[in-house]
């Protein structure tokens, strides 16, 4: 990694606003460097990455099947993001085209179906199972009452790194599984972030993103020539700013790992 780069990187990322983190592994050397990686943030969206692959696991162990149909009801639905809130009846919909809604449009009826379907009791205890510490699932998306009460999801740079590592090495439960989680992530739609200066037809980029009053998160797996992880968690801070950072930074990593 040229000193020069990863040095400025991580003084852009101190002069930002608000409470900000980030971490990089290049996966062919194994170097890897951060800024406040260990910490949590508030997850927005990215809590759909490790969603999907405890529902991905359960499948790929008969708890559960993607073909299995749940009924998407009227109060379930969410005016914020997504096709389901579309819909004018209450349509069955099977778990495969659910998960790829929750990532591919950040469909938060969708998750939110899914949550309910399995329980978050449920997905709070395979997030341990997987390795997720400090990465939590407290509340459905958009529940204001919970929010009052102090329950929130959050993300740990590093943790999803993890993640990350483990779907491209072929680690995450089987190569099988690895896969159809990472086929799942290629699908993504909000293309404005990592992949916005890199150019989202130039490599293939396996990530979430996730949004929320000023708060921004990208993190995902960029197959440059060297493929790398990169994630990128920021609330209290300007959006605008850290995005730009998160645009910029991404470019200057693909461009020093596809020499």
């Amino acid at each position: 990694m040229n000193m020069d780069l990863k040095t400025s990187i991580l003084n852009r990322l101190k002069e930002q606003t608000g409470h900000v983190g980030f971490y990089f592994k290049n996966l062919t050397t194994g170097e890897s460097f951060g800024y406040q990686e260990n910490q949590q943030f508030l997850a927005a969206s990215v809590i759909k990455l490790p969603v999907l692959m405890c529902i991905a696991k359960w499948c790929s162990e008969g708890i559960a099947s993607m073909d299995e149909k749940i009924q998407v009801r009227n109060e379930d639905k969410l005016p914020i993001c997504g096709a389901l809130t579309l819909f004018t009846d209450e349509p069955l919909v099977d778990i495969r085209t659910l998960c790829r809604l929750m990532i591919s449009l950040s469909d938060n009826t969708a998750t939110n179906v899914l949550i309910r379907h399995f329980g978050i009791k449920k997905f709070q205890s395979e997030f341990l199972m997987i390795g997720l510490k400090n990465t939590q699932l407290n509340r459905l998306l958009f529940d204001v009452e919970a929010g009052h009460k102090g329950l929130e999801n959050y993300i740990v740079p590093s943790e999803i790194g993890m993640l990350f590592d483990h779907i491209y090495h072929r680690r995450f439960v089987n190569p099988m599984v690895s896969e159809a989680v990472e086929d799942i992530l290629l699908l993504q739609q909000i293309n404005h972030k990592i992949p916005g200066r890199i150019g989202e037809d130039t490599v293939p980029i396996a990530h979430k993103t996730g949004e929320d009053e000023n708060l921004s998160n990208d993190v995902g797996l960029v197959y440059a020539k060297q493929p790398f992880i990169v994630c990128f968690a920021g609330h209290d801070t300007c959006v605008w700013d850290f995005e730009d950072l998160i645009r910029h930074s991404s470019r200057e990593l693909f461009d020093e790992c596809n020499r």
